[in-house]
């Protein structure tokens, strides 16, 4: 019987309701309670990392849940991360990066109503999650959500209150489940690091930061910028509009030119950027420096850009890990 170890940082899953509204309370051993058939899939053992609310979770907190698997991923066969959904996404993408390659599963899941709710998710969402990480065919890291599976990198949430509260960004599903059947579609998905050790990162650069444009925002929030962050996530109008109007290239060039990052991407949900369309995208298309975020999610383009700082400052080192494929996080080039 396989080995899982199971991380419980918080969220939804967790909580009870304390008076103030719904709080994180529950260990991840008092939640496996909830759900006996566990014990027929595997063996598991607990870390009870934290127990916070996921809108704290925060790039330290990436950090403590990589080094929890780093640390045991000799003894177990295969890891469950439990978190809330609010920035679930962040981490998936954040551990995508850290831990590269890896042969075995990292899963991570929650829940959009309490364990002890009677009308709760969590028992199947969980139940699903240990199931997925227990299979022979499964590796890298994931989310499992709603009877979804779905790469690290690709994961966004969709809903607020609904059970299918995830989606794949661009990217199709890895598998469905199906109560405790695994249904996986077209191609078998495999690792690069299968038989062998996933490749291993321990810096983030945390100050990236994510601009969306609006209509006659002033641009000279890039200078106003430049103390605080290393990096733009530019969220454009449409596949890649920048206006002509105020003082854009001035502003957009010298973010670049004085060795700062930008990465450009789309501000809509699906089917990427391309600055090459437009004439409103054209002028920035080719400057060197400027990166492109093609059909990548932006909590993938946060963590990723975190991660290719966190080993290098030197900008042309930047962009070949930038462009670096890794979990499936990018199928276009610009």
């Amino acid at each position: 019987m396989k080995k899982i170890l199971l991380i419980a940082t918080g969220g939804t899953i967790a909580s009870v309701e304390d008076g103030c509204g719904l709080a994180p309370a529950l260990t991840g051993e008092e939640l496996t309670a909830f759900v006996p058939q566990l014990g027929d899939l595997c063996e598991l053992g607990f870390v009870q990392l934290m127990n916070i609310d996921s809108t704290n979770m925060r790039p330290a907190d990436w950090m403590r849940i990589r080094a929890a698997i780093v640390d045991a991923y000799d003894a177990y066969d295969g890891f469950v991360v439990l978190h809330g959904t609010d920035t679930m996404a962040y981490t998936a993408a954040a551990l995508s990066y850290l831990i590269q390659n890896s042969p075995k599963p990292i899963v991570l899941t929650g829940s959009q109503q309490p364990m002890a709710s009677p009308f709760t998710d969590a028992k199947l969402n969980l139940y699903q999650s240990v199931l997925f990480a227990a299979d022979d065919r499964s590796c890298d890291v994931s989310v499992v959500f709603g009877g979804a599976v779905v790469a690290g990198t690709r994961a966004r949430k969709q809903r607020t209150m609904s059970f299918n509260a995830f989606m794949s960004v661009n990217f199709p599903e890895i598998a469905l489940i199906r109560n405790d059947r695994i249904v996986r579609a077209g191609a078998p998905v495999t690792c690069a690091g299968a038989g062998g050790a996933p490749i291993v990162y321990d810096r983030l650069n945390e100050r990236v930061f994510v601009l969306k444009l609006t209509p006659e925002m002033n641009p000279s929030i890039f200078d106003l910028l430049k103390n605080d962050y290393d990096a733009i996530i530019l969220e454009t109008f449409g596949i890649g509009g920048i206006p002509d109007y105020g003082d854009y290239r001035r502003a957009i060039f010298g973010w670049v030119d004085s060795g700062r990052t930008l990465v450009v991407t789309t501000q809509v949900p699906e089917e990427g950027c391309d600055l090459g369309v437009y004439e409103v995208g054209r002028a920035y298309a080719d400057h060197c420096g400027i990166l492109k975020g093609a059909d990548m999610t932006t909590e993938a383009l946060v963590a990723k850009t975190m991660w290719a700082l966190g080993q290098t400052s030197d900008p042309d080192e930047v962009k070949k890990l930038f462009y670096r494929v890794v979990n499936h996080d990018r199928m276009m080039v610009g």
